[in-house]
């Protein structure tokens, strides 16, 4: 079994971005499960594409995007990407898209093919914080997520999709007060943990699938 996993480019001045450098952490197999990394840029235009291309290399069962949050003090896992593009500040290209959709005429939301919840109690087991996520906003995390998901419901891509949105790696304003920050590690295991479930799931299927 195959996994994808992207993370993002450093996005508004800062020197790293958390998802980055959690998947770059992530080993080469979990189990049974050969894991495949890749780099999307944080830009409306050219993400789609990127992650595309690494989809067409990996060919993988699992894609599980990833994205730093920096409002966020844990780990959610996303359940719905939105047909809207509005942002409130400039991707890296300086694209600053306003209420147009992510696919013109596209439905107005995918749910993520992932085990979502299954996901967020295997984090608290394993002593991560994590959360549940019903929006993924509006800014290129969203995009991406729900291009993901319409290629798979319009290419005849048979994986399995989500995103993750992870917290910033060092305390942020918005999350004054909450949680500490994770370490890269610890977010890297977090991925580790959705993949694993995510992984379990695409099994137990393809099981059923062969006794129907």
């Amino acid at each position: 079994m195959k996994a994808l996993v992207t993370g993002f480019d450093p996005f508004g001045g800062e020197e790293v971005n958390a998802s980055l450098e959690a998947v770059r952490r992530l080993p080469a197999r979990i189990g049974a499960l050969e894991v495949s990394t890749a780099e999307l840029p944080t830009s409306y235009a050219r993400a789609p594409a990127e992650l595309e291309a690494a989809i067409e290399r990996a060919r993988p069962d699992i894609v599980l995007c990833v994205g730093q949050a920096s409002e966020r003090s844990e780990p959610c896992v996303e359940r719905i990407a939105v047909n809207m593009q509005d942002a409130l500040v400039a991707d890296n290209d300086g694209a600053r898209p306003m209420e147009l959709p992510v696919v013109p005429g596209g439905p107005a939301a995918y749910f993520a093919t992932l085990p979502v919840r299954e996901a967020v109690a295997a984090l608290r087991a394993a002593g991560l914080p994590a959360a549940m996520s019903m929006s993924a906003g509006t800014f290129v995390c969203n995009h991406v997520f729900y291009g993901l998901m319409h290629r798979a419901a319009t290419r005849g891509h048979s994986y399995r999709g989500g995103f993750l949105h992870v917290p910033h790696l060092s305390r942020h304003p918005q999350t004054e007060g909450k949680a500490p920050p994770l370490a890269p590690e610890d977010i890297a295991r977090a991925i580790a943990i959705v993949l694993e479930v995510a992984a379990s799931r695409v099994e137990s299927a393809r099981r059923v699938s062969s006794t129907a």
